[in-house]
């Protein structure tokens, strides 16, 4: 980026354009390919085989003429296998929250509350049962 005196907006646009074969683009689309394996292999997803492919944003009777309706991403089957065991991975952690606050409510009740102590020095005060002493002599708060 900095080479090219190129923003990320513009370094975006070159990636996601099917015809761009510039060394750099092509190690960032490498670079890319390596996060998406690393993020999966931290699920232990290692069984998705990552892949990403130029694919239209529209439907083929609608095939675009510009590039910019392309992009440089995974495959709707990968796309949905990930975005399906995320969904999977999501309900389980609600499921065990659940079970943890559901075990939480089980235990024992609160104890029972005790009535609220005086503060030494502060029986008079205006301020409630819980309120600090004076800081100072005569200092009424």
């Amino acid at each position: 980026m900095e080479r090219n005196g190129a923003g990320l907006t513009k370094t975006y646009n070159r990636f996601y354009d099917r015809y761009e074969n510039d060394p750099d683009i092509a190690r960032l689309r490498q670079l890319h390919g390596e996060m998406d394996r690393a993020v999966l292999g931290e699920y232990r997803w290692d069984d998705i085989a990552v892949r990403c492919e130029f694919l239209s944003d529209f439907e083929a009777a609608e095939e675009p003429t510009s590039k910019r309706f392309w992009r440089y991403c995974w495959p709707d089957e990968i796309r949905d296998e990930v975005l399906g065991r995320l969904i999977e991975l999501n309900s389980e952690r609600a499921r065990e929250e659940l079970q943890r606050e559901e075990a939480s409510t089980a235990e024992p009740g609160p104890r029972a509350q005790t009535p609220p102590t005086t503060i030494p020095g502060n029986e008079t005060s205006s301020h409630n049962s819980l309120a600090s002493p004076p800081l100072f002599d005569g200092d009424g708060q």
